[in-house]
């Protein structure tokens, strides 16, 4: 009897173990819902409230000015100082595409040209090589480069992907916030990106 247990525990762990594989194998294959090159703005998406842009008391040691990230919360804040903060709802990287780290807006652009990156055009063969900017870009209104990586702050075509996990590492806003953001930051700010909120 206890040969005959130990065997059936074997089996369901075995096809477990087969389905989260075959699972993972299709995540990797599927295409990033956030990125629909062409799809004109739902403008009628209406934001949950904790993903809309609000004043917040926030506690930091950060200089006025500073963005941080908190991928874990879905919010980019910007630093007023005086223990407040302008609170933005984002997307974030999906899991395996999300990271942590420091670093500076090096350039800013209105309506984005988008031109994906080689590993981006591996994983999804069907995107375009290039899409001049306009409201059906996937990077919207505004674009801020962060530091000599791919990733960058930007607008969306998909304001239904605020509060989600859905991009390859970027970190998107409806397009009102981030012309707003847009306009708050210069070139040269600091960015902290963390994954988890600060004790």
């Amino acid at each position: 009897m206890t040969k005959f247990r130990h065997l059936i525990w074997m089996l369901i762990a075995t096809g477990g173990l087969i389905l989260s594989a075959s699972q993972s194998q299709a995540q990797m294959r599927q295409p990033d819902v956030g990125d629909q090159p062409g799809l004109l703005p739902d403008e009628s998406v209406e934001l949950d409230p904790q993903f809309r842009k609000t004043a917040v008391l926030y506690r930091t040691n950060e200089p006025p000015g500073t963005i941080i990230i908190s991928t874990q919360d879905r919010h980019l804040y910007l630093v007023q100082g005086n223990g407040r903060a302008l609170r933005y709802g984002i997307g974030v990287g999906r899991e395996g595409f999300q990271w942590q780290g420091l670093l500076n807006i090096t350039r800013k652009a209105e309506w984005p040209d988008w031109t994906p990156p080689p590993e981006m055009i591996a994983r999804q063969p069907y995107l375009p090589r290039f899409m001049a900017g306009g409201p059906g870009n996937p990077l919207g209104a505004r674009a801020m480069y962060l530091g000599t990586t791919v990733y960058r702050i930007h607008g969306t075509n998909r304001p239904d992907t605020i509060g989600t996990a859905v991009s390859s590492g970027c970190f998107r806003l409806v397009n009102a916030d981030v012309a707003d953001l847009y306009e708050r930051v210069p070139v040269g700010t600091k960015v902290i990106v963390r994954q988890k909120p600060e004790l």
